[in-house]
């Protein structure tokens, strides 16, 4: 078994199997060495406490059965629907745009297959760190639009076809980094302003949201709030004050509302982190 403080790990998400008693843990982690880049591999760990790890298991292998992208295999979170599993993941090949892909199994840890040949945002945006979230019966990814390629990044939303294989619509734009007032841009580069890691959950009547973006060099996590997927969205301020983010929502088997995500953000020493939120 593997201690959680032993696997670097980025964007943590963690998928509780209450009928099994266990939990899986998804995320970056085909990482190179004092790197954000990673090889073309997503894996999964299984625990029981969220402390002690199975050792991971590749659940899809970019290099076999000419799979587009060979590099950058980020942030995958599960989402059942539909009776059956489905990750999001991001992937990346020299002379293509970054995308989120969808792929589906049977089984959280099982073989997982594209839906699709190519990602589901947009071919000629550089995007990343795609979410499910269902309205009205109506499936949306939720996204960004990166900032490497407009500089000030954005949170979009796309309806998908009920298959999950394709756009349904027209991405839509559902703010800017910037309209949070505690980011601030990058250091060394002027005018840049970070969106990464969107995850959606409701809570007394309203959608709420987490995203994850810098205030002067850190890393955080913020808070958005809305009465529909579309907007519009009221932003808060950062839910902790240490270096740490890309977050999403759970709950633990005796039904605690947790938070995961990775700690510190610095190449080498993240670590996956869970607190009650």
């Amino acid at each position: 078994m593997l201690k959680r403080e032993d696997i670097r790990i980025r964007d943590p998400f963690i998928f509780t199997d209450k009928e099994n008693g266990c939990y899986y843990m998804y995320g970056t982690t085909d990482l190179l060495e004092n790197s954000l880049h990673t090889g073309a591999t997503f894996a999964v760990y299984k625990t029981k406490d969220l402390e002690h790890f199975s050792e991971p298991k590749v659940i899809f292998d970019g290099g076999k059965n000419g799979f587009w992208a060979d590099k950058d295999f980020w942030a995958p979170e599960l989402h059942c629907y539909n009776g059956k599993y489905y990750l999001f993941g991001s992937v990346k090949k020299d002379g293509y745009c970054r995308g989120t892909q969808i792929f589906v199994s049977d089984a959280p840890d099982g073989d997982f297959v594209p839906v699709s040949k190519k990602p589901v945002t947009p071919a000629d945006w550089e995007c990343l760190d795609g979410t499910l979230w269902v309205e009205h019966g109506v499936p949306y990814m939720v996204f960004c639009h990166e900032w490497l390629q407009i500089k000030n990044g954005e949170v979009c939303a796309i309806p998908l076809t009920a298959d999950l294989s394709a756009p349904a619509g027209a991405p839509v734009k559902l703010f800017s980094a910037s309209d949070n007032p505690f980011v601030t841009e990058l250091p060394r580069r002027p005018g840049c302003y970070v969106t990464d890691g969107p995850f959606l959950y409701q809570e007394d009547g309203r959608l709420k949201m987490i995203w994850s973006s810098f205030h002067e060099g850190r890393y955080l996590v913020l808070e958005a709030t809305a009465n529909s997927v579309l907007g519009p969205w009221k932003h808060g301020k950062s839910h902790f004050d240490f270096d740490g983010g890309h977050a999403m929502i759970f709950h633990r088997l005796d039904g605690m509302r947790m938070i995961a995500l990775h700690a510190p953000n610095k190449a080498g020493l993240e670590r996956a982190t869970f607190l009650p939120y």
